[in-house]
């Protein structure tokens, strides 16, 4: 580029010179050789610049085709109603209230320790109109979420598995494979009993079962909670109260 521009440069001067006649003719040859010898260069330039666009152009047609964007994510219709059973799940609240939450949690999950508190505000708002349903969820990134699902089932065994729920959400950051044992203690259950149960195949075939109905529900992470069904399009106590106000009306 430089080249281009001092042979353009020294063109005009040897044209000046020449057309006003006042030129000494040795400096006008001079002159003229001189834009021979870069205008000389400056084709040299211009092939080595396109032989550099063929270069990319044949990298860029060599270069794999870009990732196709991930799929997103489905919308939810929030809407649909899914036919949800309680089976086996813990539950509590009347049998015959006109409002069933079912939540699938992971009790090493910090967002369904928020949930816990949110269902219990809902739960003693509503007791006689709702009934609460927990179903396990354990995500295997964390950890102690199999084994503290497995110690609320065991604990369940024998009558108390929402005491036993509400203990290990309140200890969550400190959860370890010896404090179920000792949670088992505080409550009076049957210690050896627990043990037993907590290691039974029958304690693992239940958690299994409700993960299964999880993936048919398309839950796909933790908390997922249901209201008659639904999944509620956010998690707060005033979102909640609406829609059990709105069916309570329906139904009354």
């Amino acid at each position: 580029m430089k080249a281009i521009i001092q042979s353009t440069a020294l063109a005009a001067v040897a044209i000046s010179l020449l057309v006003g006649g006042c030129a000494d003719p040795q400096e006008v040859s001079e002159i003229k050789a001189k834009v021979e010898e870069i205008q000389a260069q400056q084709k040299d330039v211009l092939a080595k610049l396109d032989a550099l666009g063929k270069g990319q152009k044949d990298i860029l047609a060599k270069a794999p085709a870009a990732a196709a964007p991930a799929p997103s994510r489905p919308q939810e219709d929030p809407n649909k109603v899914y036919s949800l059973t309680i089976g086996d799940s813990f539950a509590k609240g009347p049998s015959d209230a006109k409002v069933t939450i079912v939540e699938w949690s992971d009790f090493q999950c910090p967002f369904c320790s928020q949930a816990a508190s949110l269902i219990d505000q809902v739960v003693k708002a509503y007791p006689n109109d709702v009934r609460f349903v927990y179903k396990n969820y354990p995500l295997p990134f964390h950890k102690q979420a199999m084994p503290a699902a497995k110690a609320a089932v065991a604990a369940g065994k024998q009558g108390k598995f929402f005491e036993m729920h509400d203990k290990i959400f309140a200890n969550q950051r400190s959860l370890n494979d010896d404090v179920y044992a000792q949670y088992a203690s505080e409550l009076g259950l049957d210690v050896e009993k627990f043990k037993a149960d907590m290691a039974s195949p029958e304690v693992q075939a239940q958690i299994d079962k409700e993960m299964a109905e999880a993936r048919s529900a398309d839950v796909r992470g933790t908390p997922t909670i249901f209201i008659n069904g639904k999944k509620p399009q956010g998690r707060s106590f005033e979102l909640y109260k609406g829609i059990i106000d709105e069916t309570l009306k329906g139904q009354g």
